[in-house]
């Protein structure tokens, strides 16, 4: 066989685009399976409308339209009554990967890398070879609709059929048919999502029209619009090596005592003078853009050292505690349950991160199944339900590294919700799809905390129920022969039998002080929610 040369190998050497990737691989965009992949669709369309809603400050009504057609193709319509998107924004912000307002801010949102929406558009190109129609208005002049396709060689939008109308409307109206989709009920549908997105956003009002024509509305539970997140900086105890090099070298601070400074949260002149003291070799003085790795080892050794304040707490906005219970008591209505809001933390990276935990009791909690009940986990990331690749995913780990038993309660057999929401500026997840969180060890560990603090709640109460219903079981068994005994009695001493069982009744009562005659049919009902 003759050999070939280098210069002949590489005539075939291409530069490819990002929409070029991605079509070939869109599965890793969470398009693999048809009911996944309309799970998908819907995930990044509704996202993208919460989160144009809350940065405008606008409570969300988002509706859902999926219709099935003929040739077996589906249909998706959402509208939102949200800002809208400028006209001259749209292809970029609908039909480019990889371009949005999002990835290049320090700031918590759902979306994160601008490949959602778009990612949907080629979906819907490969699939049907169809554009998305698209209708919108700021609320400022007229109204404009459009199709956009996507040109995958370019990775830029073509945009056709554009037209003006004086339509009283604001908001986004989005469109797309879809093939190699299917609606399906059950724990990962549509519905499912739309459920849970509800659940973890209170503030929101969602409906839903299924393909059958039944048609659901989740009432929004709470009339304010979240805190908006405010453009954070990183925090040096999560930094690595790299990631300060990185910074430093983009800095155009004059030394690198003011960089960390000007770059990096709770870095103030005392600790500079901390970093100073530990580590008298780091020179710096000198322009962060000549630091090396040598050093940049040294100061992320010293950041490990020294003692920080935590993150600011406003950096990360998660649901609040009043709002998940809302939300729950809403959606769940469970006879009891626990709800904890942790602190903020940090991993790799500098970023700070906040991990909320409910735990639900009866009502609707966990899921029905033939012998019973079974516990259930609600997966959270930035108020968004993941509900694929629970396996590799940090909230799945950590409630299952739980030793339920210890607090009384069993998952395979019990009426239990465990419901967690991790908030950050950047989400670590396990794959481009965004169904997992990445098992992060203190992401893994901040989470495991608050289930276990949730579940102590859980645990108090069954234990109370517990010993109500022994306590009852003996009040009855006892209670049962008084009639008879003040019988026996009166037959005995000659005095009247209700006096007798008036004063057996008190000695009961006092042996059983929880459960008088008022409160025995109380203890059988549904207890109040906490």
């Amino acid at each position: 066989m003759a050999t070939i040369g280098a210069e002949q190998i590489f005539k075939e050497f291409r530069e490819h685009s990002a929409a070029e990737f991605f079509k070939k691989n869109r599965q890793m965009l969470g398009y693999s399976g048809a009911g996944r992949s309309l799970v998908t669709i819907v995930h990044e369309y509704t996202s993208n409308s919460l989160d144009a809603a809350e940065e405008a400050g606008i409570l969300p009504d988002i509706d859902v339209c999926i219709k099935k057609l003929e040739n077996g193709h589906y249909t998706v319509r959402v509208s939102d009554n949200g800002p809208g998107i400028p006209k001259n924004f749209v292809g970029k912000a609908l039909a480019t990967i990889f371009a949005g307002t999002k990835f290049h801010r320090y700031m918590q949102q759902r979306g994160q890398q601008g490949i959602g929406a778009a990612g949907c558009l080629l979906f819907s190109q490969v699939t049907t070879g169809k554009p998305i129609f698209i209708k919108s208005s700021t609320g400022k002049g007229k109204c404009y609709s459009c199709k956009l396709g996507i040109n995958t060689a370019l990775n830029r939008p073509i945009i056709t059929e554009m037209k003006e109308s004086d339509e009283d409307f604001r908001g986004l109206v989005i469109e797309g048919e879809f093939s190699e989709v299917r609606y399906e009920a059950g724990d990962h549908g549509v519905y499912e999502y739309i459920r849970r997105t509800a659940l973890a956003n209170p503030h929101a009002q969602i409906k839903l029209l299924e393909p059958e024509g039944k048609e659901w509305t989740f009432v929004r539970s709470v009339n304010k619009v979240p805190d908006k997140p405010p453009i954070t900086k990183p925090h040096p105890a999560g930094l690595d090596v790299n990631d300060l090099i990185e910074f430093a070298h983009s800095s155009i601070s004059r030394k690198i005592s003011s960089f960390l400074t000007e770059t990096f949260a709770r870095t103030t002149s005392n600790k500079i003078d901390e970093i100073k003291a530990e580590d008298p070799t780091i020179d710096l003085d000198k322009p962060p853009k000549e630091l090396q790795w040598e050093d940049a080892e040294k100061l992320v050794k010293v950041f490990r050292k020294i003692k920080w304040v935590a993150p600011d707490p406003a950096s990360v906005v998660p649901i609040g505690a009043d709002n998940v219970t809302a939300a729950i008591k809403n959606i769940l209505d469970p006879e009891h349950m626990s709800v904890i809001g942790r602190k903020p933390k940090v991993f790799r990276g500098g970023v700070p991160f906040v991990v909320e935990a409910a735990v639900s009791y009866g009502g609707n909690s966990g899921k029905r199944v033939d012998e019973g009940y079974s516990g259930t986990i609600l997966r959270y990331a930035n108020r968004v339900p993941l509900l694929f690749d629970s396996g590799s995913c940090a909230i799945t780990k950590a409630a299952n590294d739980v030793d339920w038993k210890r607090y009384g309660l069993d998952l395979e057999s019990q009426p239990i919700s465990i419901f967690v929401n991790v908030s950050s500026v950047y989400i670590p997840y396990s794959g481009v799809g965004k169904e997992a969180v990445s098992q992060e060890d203190e992401i893994v560990e901040e989470i495991k905390l608050a289930i276990m603090e949730a579940a102590r709640g859980i645990q108090r109460y069954v234990r109370g129920k517990e010993q109500i219903s022994s306590s009852m079981s003996r009040y009855k068994a006892i209670a049962r022969y008084v009639k008879q005994l003040s019988g026996d009695i009166s037959s005995l001493t000659g005095k009247g039998q209700a006096s007798i069982e008036n004063n057996l009744d008190n000695i009961i009562k006092k042996h059983f002080p929880k459960l008088s005659d008022d409160e025995e049919e109380a203890a059988e009902e549904k207890p109040q929610q906490t």
